[in-house]
């Protein structure tokens, strides 16, 4: 493919939706619906403003025919190396390409993982966050990555590059994707590859002529495989030596094995990270600046009720079970692996699910969720909530409320997309829909869920109010003395509370009661409730 797109209009430098699917789909015979999905991915992870991809989403919910979305489509080009590079570093997580859907015709000079690795894939550990396994990785095929950015020309008949091979300044400018660096040990200035590669000290060991402004292949090769090393803005980096945030009642009870932490402070843009490990039984909300544009991660966490209700880079919610996770507007991504009876309610560009179990997904998104293999018994339900500042924050971060695919999922398996039988989600029936109340105060103009309900579940809350007025007046109507009443009331009471414990909903409305004086943190982050929490039901949002 790298030969290919230098070879034909409307592939280089900017490769076009339309050639994209001609060579996805009539060369590697990738289904539409797959193409686009790895096209739509990539410049969901490319640094548009949010003002552009608000102007997208408005071009897309104009839409209402099929060659209308793809002329709205075919407005769309990417970086094409970048892209390459893309497409390439998805054999992280042996997902390829080219490992079962390759084309007559096109290289393949990397092995192709077995069936058994395939067929692996749901028990694998989860690599998107391990650091080492990218520095692995990237070691292990850094040279058929810098073969991707060498013109054809400059191979030979068999495909091999030769001593002398040249790669110009702007060419690598590509390798900006997968690596930045610094070059001081207190890691600050962080630059983008290409620049400190063109600067002293690794322009000469890297093998860069001012003159030509090329580097020499394997010089650059050798060069960037010598200074290269472990991300330390990564996960391990943010558990060894990251800010430890206290959260209230840390030091007693369920939180005690509680770690959570953080490398906002040092981070630069992008590699913001946030972490939540074995938070149990706990109600934890935050909204808060050092929150805005971080990579957040909960894991292994049971129990708990998680609200962060700022603007988000990305949220994964790894190995949790039993938990209620309430996030802000996502920038990117939300995705849940190897999860069980976790409900999760996001705003974000694009939903993932992966090896989970009876997990519910309230989702407003403006591409199709992506359900991986090993799931089973997933739901998919209409974004149900709302708070003060949600509408400021989808604004920032480009999301609009049309057009919404929450109910339109892609199956992707280890052979490609997967059909409906046996399916392994379902759409919330409306019988079964209730609206969520988030109970902090905060200012803020939304009053609403943004874009309003699907007209079906609408319908079903309307039935539910009905329902509450009949029994109002039903009794009303009874007439019922003063001794009746109140032990008509104890009865309710005595129902409601049973109702509370045998749903969980008790510990979560416990949960929310304020911490006695003496026990509350003053740090940056935790709990903060109202007093006015057993008369209103609300709590304010530690900020």
């Amino acid at each position: 493919m790298s030969a290919y797109v230098r070879t034909r209009d409307g592939c280089f430098p900017v490769l076009s939706w339309s050639m994209w699917r001609h060579i996805a789909c009539g060369k590697l015979q990738l289904p539409e619906d797959l193409a686009w999905l790895y096209f739509e991915t990539f410049d969901l992870l490319t640094d548009h403003s949010a003002v552009t991809r608000l102007e997208w989403a408005e071009g897309l919910s104009q839409c209402s025919s099929k060659s209308e979305l793809d002329q709205q489509r075919n407005k769309l080009s990417v970086d094409t190396l970048k892209f390459l590079l893309f497409l390439y570093i998805q054999q992280l997580n042996r997902v390829s390409l080219r490992a079962s859907l390759i084309g007559e015709g096109w290289p393949n000079r990397t092995r192709s993982p077995s069936p058994s690795d395939r067929e692996a894939k749901t028990s694998m550990q989860n690599k998107n966050w391990d650091d080492q396994a990218h520095l692995v990785f990237v070691q292990s095929h850094l040279a058929e990555i810098l073969e991707l950015l060498v013109g054809p020309a400059q191979l030979s008949k068999s495909g091999q590059t030769s001593r002398d091979c040249q790669i110009p300044l702007e060419v690598v400018r590509s390798l900006d994707l997968l690596l930045e660096g610094s070059t001081n040990h207190n890691r600050t200035n962080v630059q983008p590859i290409h620049r400190l590669l063109s600067e002293d000290p690794l322009q000469s060991q890297a093998g860069y002529s001012a003159l030509s402004c090329c580097f020499n292949l394997h010089k650059l090769l050798s060069c960037v495989q010598h200074v290269l090393t472990l991300n330390p803005f990564g996960m391990s980096a943010c558990l060894r030596s990251g800010k430890k945030l206290a959260w209230d009642q840390q030091a007693e009870g369920p939180m005690k094995r509680a770690k959570i932490a953080r490398n906002t402070h040092t981070a630069p843009h992008g590699s913001k990270i946030i972490l939540m490990s074995q938070v149990m039984k706990q109600t934890l909300a935050k909204t808060s600046e050092k929150l805005i544009g971080s990579n957040v991660k909960l894991h292994r966490c049971s129990g708990a009720f998680i609200y962060l209700l700022s603007p988000l880079r990305s949220v994964t919610v790894d190995k949790c079970q039993d938990c209620t996770v309430v996030l802000g507007a996502v920038e990117t991504s939300v995705h849940l692996h190897r999860c069980q009876n976790v409900q999760v309610v996001c705003v974000t560009a694009r939903i993932i699910v992966s090896a989970s179990s009876s997990c519910t997904v309230h989702a407003l998104t403006p591409t199709r969720p992506l359900l991986l293999p090993g799931n089973a018994e997933i739901t998919l339900a209409p974004f149900h909530t709302f708070y003060p500042s949600l509408e400021d924050h989808m604004a920032s971060v480009g999301l609009a409320v049309i057009p919404n695919a929450w109910d339109q999922p892609l199956l992707l398996g280890s052979e490609g997309l997967m059909g409906p039988d046996p399916p392994c989600y379902r759409l919330l029936p409306p019988a079964e829909f209730h609206m969520l109340v988030v109970p902090f105060k905060m200012e803020g103009d939304t009053c609403e869920v943004p874009g309003g309900l699907p007209e079906q579940y609408q319908a079903a809350l309307d039935e539910k109010e009905r329902r509450i007025q009949k029994w109002q007046k039903t009794v009303m109507e009874a007439k019922l003395n003063k001794e009746q009443r109140l032990q008509f009331k104890e009865l309710v009471e005595v129902k409601f509370h049973k109702w509370l414990l045998e749903t969980g909903h008790r510990r979560e409305l416990d949960s929310l009661i304020p911490p006695p004086t003496n026990v509350v943190n003053h740090c940056e982050t935790g709990r903060a409730a109202d007093a006015e929490h057993s008369r209103t039901g609300e709590v304010t949002m530690a900020s």
